[in-house]
């Protein structure tokens, strides 16, 4: 009976140890994956181990939740980037991987406070992978031949930006997983594009597809010469400052005094980039031809300032990267984009649009798009696509308003359709007025619009303006707390929290522990929150 009762006490200690969960740990689960989307609170005990360490562990110790199989934590995990924010804490992003191979859209980001807590984990993990019955499958497809069957699928023949690249990755869609080549064509003709195909590494078939663009050889750049000021007239015919560069008796619109710089190119209405860099005899540009060089060259240094300012983040990358914009670019091309590298502007057909660097608010938001790709690196398809749109309308908005530029609440109202008054792309605080969604029941399930990044975004769009603007919606009445702690909970959660497949449920838990590390547990601005969530349907 003794030797019993030890070995029921050693039975329920083993039992206790393998299923015990922190009691203030909160888990929101992922409907997909049946894995944590996100898990918040005290999760471990302080401890003076490295931050790699202490979440390695906490993995290790909890794979059937998170359903990694036999793999130890380290071989289903690689590490991103690590760093140390503002408030002490120390972030680690990671990179799902299988047999060393990466899990297309599976990442997760953790954060550890200064006692060495670990406090959240986002981002779900795609679970039983060494159950995938096709990741048994020997690989046919060779890398050359993927991307001809990328190509072919355009059913045209561009000119390539950069070389057709090619990687094989673990791709998880339509509920299995898959080995499969990640192909990426960049292009400009016959009209932009930055597709990403994934081609099947067995059977060849193209599984998925979308153009992720955010929606010739240059002129040599002179390096040495006297940074200097000019002036000049932008699109709406304001006057302005200009950071330039004089060298060899010319004007360049090129800033060294902003990280590693910021210059302007003209693309002589020619699909060609970047164009060649802008030049002027006088340092005074006044000519119709150069107004949209003038706000592009303009408008990137406020923004830089904005992010330098608010966040003491050193230019998209955090690391001063240069900043390049090509105006005129094509004829009459209705658009801007950010193409992973730099920004382009067309000139507009002057009914749908006129010259469109002439907006703040749609620099600032081609601008965020970058910051994204160096953060949460949001895919730009479906949920997380919408949500990259949604930060870009958030921090393009800000900078308005951080500039005092007519600032509003609509996106690019000083360049569209410039013969009807007050019209825009879209409206954040009402998003119904330009036909996107206001609540989440509402959304568009289609597959136009990469799933509908720009239609769907309107839903966490109204939710910021709620939490900074404060309103009644739906029935759910929120208390604002102004655009600066808005801007602050989502920068926080775009840069600590989400993940590159996040989903808008994931985006209101990001957003609530952001304000819950902001401004405490009991917070207001982490009910206003809550309440903006609860208003639009997120849950």
């Amino acid at each position: 009976m003794k030797k019993f009762v030890s070995v029921l006490l050693v039975c329920l200690l083993i039992s206790t140890v393998a299923f015990a969960t922190p009691p203030n740990e909160k888990i929101r689960w992922s409907e997909k994956h049946g894995t944590p989307e996100f898990i918040s609170g005290k999760l471990t005990k302080a401890s003076n181990d490295k931050p790699e360490d202490i979440l390695f562990k906490y993995l290790e110790n909890n794979k059937k939740k998170f359903k990694i199989g036999s793999s130890s934590s380290k071989e289903s995990f690689k590490i991103l980037s690590k760093g140390k924010d503002s408030l002490g804490y120390s972030y680690i992003r990671l990179q799902q991987i299988y047999k060393g191979m990466p899990v297309f859209g599976s990442t997760q980001v953790a954060n550890i406070n200064e006692e060495g807590v670990l406090t959240s984990i986002s981002g779900a993990v795609i679970p039983n992978l060494d159950k995938e019955s096709k990741l048994k499958l020997k690989k046919k497809v060779k890398e050359k031949e993927a991307i001809e069957m990328a190509e072919k699928d355009l059913d045209f023949t561009p000119e390539h930006e950069k070389k057709p690249s090619s990687e094989m990755v673990i791709y998880y869609h339509e509920d299995e997983a898959r080995y499969a080549y990640l192909v990426n064509l960049n292009f400009l003709d016959p009209e932009p594009g930055n597709w990403n195909y994934f081609i099947d590494a067995v059977t060849g078939e193209i599984i998925n597809k979308y153009n992720s663009i955010n929606y010739p050889k240059p002129s040599p750049i002179p390096t040495t010469g006297e940074d200097t000021l000019g002036t000049g007239t932008g699109v709406l015919g304001d006057t302005k400052e200009i950071n330039t560069l004089l060298s060899s008796s010319e004007y360049y619109l090129i800033d060294r005094t902003r990280g590693n710089g910021i210059q302007t190119f003209d693309g002589k209405t020619r699909k060609r980039l970047p164009g060649d860099i802008w030049a002027d005899s006088d340092n005074t540009l006044n000519e119709n031809y150069d107004h949209a060089a003038v706000d592009a060259q303009h408008y990137m240094a406020v923004t830089y300032d904005y992010y330098l300012e608010k966040f003491n983040r050193n230019s998209f990358d955090g690391n001063g990267a240069l900043m390049k914009a090509t105006v005129h670019y094509d004829r009459d091309y209705n658009n801007a984009f950010w193409n992973g590298e730099q920004i382009v502007f067309g000139d507009g057909d002057g009914v749908q649009l006129v010259e469109v660097s002439g907006a703040l608010d749609v620099i600032a938001h081609e601008l965020t798009h970058a910051v994204t790709t160096y953060t949460a690196d949001l895919i730009y398809n479906g949920e997380s696509g919408a949500l990259n749109e949604t930060m870009s309308d958030i921090f393009g908005t800000a900078v308005e308003f951080y500039d005092n530029n007519n600032p509003d609440w609509l996106m690019g109202e000083d360049v569209y359709t410039p013969a009807i008054d007050g019209d825009a792309f879209r409206s954040m605080e009402d998003p119904t007025a330009y036909g996107d969604p206001d609540h989440y029941d509402d959304r568009y399930t289609g597959t136009l619009d990469n799933g509908g990044v720009h239609t769907n975004s309107g839903i966490v769009n109204k939710a910021a303006y709620l939490i900074s603007e404060g309103g009644e919606h739906y029935g759910v009445t929120v208390n604002g707390i102004g655009i600066d702690k808005m801007t602050s909970i989502f920068y926080r959660a775009l840069t600590q929290h989400l993940t590159q497949s996040a989903t808008f449920s994931q985006m209101r838990a990001a957003a609530e522990q952001s304000a819950i590390e902001l401004y405490g547990n009991n917070s207001q601005e982490l009910q206003a929150v809550s309440d903006a969530f609860d208003s639009i349907g997120v849950y």
